[in-house]
Order: C-alpha cells, then sequence, then structure tokens
C-alpha cells in the first residue's frame, strides 16, 4: 500500500460526521458510517481469507456452539489496510470513549494515540491480536455476543461489510440487543451496506436515568444468512488475552 492510498484510507475515516455518528451512538449504541472500502478493496481484503500464513488461529462456531460459520484473527502483522482503518478510527471513537466513561463514572485510560494503548494492553497480559475476518456462508448466523478479552477494554469497535448483502447472499442482518433497566430488551436489525461500517459499543452504552446515567448491557450477533457468501472485517481496539 503506498502513501496515496493510506491517505485516501485516513480521509474517508476522518470525513464521516463524526457529530452525527456520535449521537446515533448515544441514542442507539451503533452507527453506520458512509463508504469507507472501494469494492476492489473490500474484495481483495475478503481474499485474505484463503491466505492461512496471515492468521493467528481459526475458529469454527458451530465447535464452540457459538452460532455456526468461520472467523479467522489476523497475527500482529496486519495487512496495511487493515492498520490504517484501525489507525485512522481510534482517534475519531476517542472521544465518544471518554465521554461514556465520565458519564458511568468510570476510568478512561486510553491515551491519545493508539500504539500506546496498545502496549498498554501488552503490560497487562492482554497481547493477541484481535482483528478477524468473519466468513458466513447460507445457514450460518451467530450468536449474541461481547468481545471483551480482558480487563483493558475500549468501549467501541467497528464491523465493516465486504460482500454486497442482495446481490452476494440475502439475510445475515447485523443484530444489536439492549437490556433496559426494569423493562424488556430491545432488538434491532442492520443492513451492512458493502464497504460500509458500523460502529457499535462492546459491553454497553450510557442511558439516562432518574438517578443520572446507567449502564444498559448490550450485545450483537449476526442473524441466519439464507443464500451466498457474507464476510465482514471486524476492528477491535484493544487485544486480547
Amino acid at each position: 500500500m503506498n502513501d496515496t492510498t493510506r491517505s485516501a484510507l485516513r480521509d474517508r475515516v476522518v470525513a464521516q460526521d463524526w457529530n452525527a455518528l456520535a449521537g446515533e451512538l448515544d441514542e442507539h449504541g451503533h452507527a453506520l458510517t458512509g463508504r469507507l472500502l472501494t469494492p476492489d478493496e473490500c474484495q481483495e481484503t475478503a481474499a485474505l481469507y484463503d491466505r492461512p500464513e496471515r492468521f493467528r488461529t481459526t475458529v469454527d462456531m458451530a465447535r464452540h456452539r457459538f452460532g455456526s460459520g468461520q472467523y479467522r484473527y489476523f497475527t500482529h502483522e496486519l495487512p496495511p489496510l487493515v492498520a490504517e482503518l484501525r489507525a485512522a478510527f481510534y482517534p475519531c471513537l476517542l472521544p465518544v470513549a471518554r465521554d461514556w466513561a465520565a458519564r458511568l463514572g468510570r476510568p478512561a485510560p486510553w491515551p491519545d494515540r493508539l500504539d500506546d494503548w496498545l502496549t498498554m494492553c501488552h503490560e497487562a497480559g492482554q497481547d493477541r491480536s484481535a482483528q478477524i475476518l468473519l466468513r458466513y456462508g447460507p445457514g450460518d448466523w451467530n450468536a449474541l455476543h461481547r468481545d471483551v478479552f480482558g480487563d483493558m477494554l475500549f468501549p467501541l469497535q467497528v464491523v465493516i461489510g465486504l460482500d454486497a448483502p442482495g446481490a452476494d447472499y440475502s439475510g445475515g442482518e447485523f443484530l444489536m440487543t439492549e437490556q433496559r433497566p426494569r423493562a424488556q430488551s430491545r432488538g434491532s436489525a442492520t443492513v451492512l451496506p458493502q464497504g460500509h461500517g458500523l460502529v457499535f459499543t462492546t459491553r454497553d452504552r450510557p442511558v439516562a436515568s432518574r438517578r443520572g446515567w446507567s449502564a444498559a448491557p448490550m450485545r450483537h450477533g449476526v442473524s441466519t444468512v439464507r443464500s451466498g457468501q457474507r464476510r465482514t472485517l471486524g476492528l477491535v481496539f484493544h487485544d486480547a488475552t
């Protein structure tokens, strides 16, 4: 990847309407971005799945009762596009993370630089890459869950669609549920356009209550893919134990 391409990726992330996205995150715990990757970039990224040397491990979801389908964790030698996207997103998400921590009365340990934060994760024993490629075929799905890999946690993450819904696959909506205080859970389903990202909470979001702010737990998953192939890139901003 040359400097021009790196700059273009950064510019696409920075050019998103971050005020509007922050408002969506506050209201719903997730927010859909505009286009981040071209169709060619999506296909080049998805094709990495067939290069096992790029990954540290493969997870069969059915074997672990996570659902059905597969995903692979990248090694720390991230492809340039993946590394550039993660580095570009971090400073844009940081104000939201710090604001949420302040409302919930939690520590906000995240420094301005992603590399410094990852060093803190590694020093705490979280030293395995958590960036993933996911692949679903007909009948595959992902159970509702959270991507919490240790005490060093960044409260937001991003998933980017690499295939076109309605053309490359059907079904496979991104699901989120929110456990509201003293009420039934609320669910949502989002169709993820090719090349677009969905920013969403890793664990919970702040909600206003009579006593101030409380944390509404949230989980995410994927509905059953009815046909075709659905592949996504997952960007997580803390490393794993």
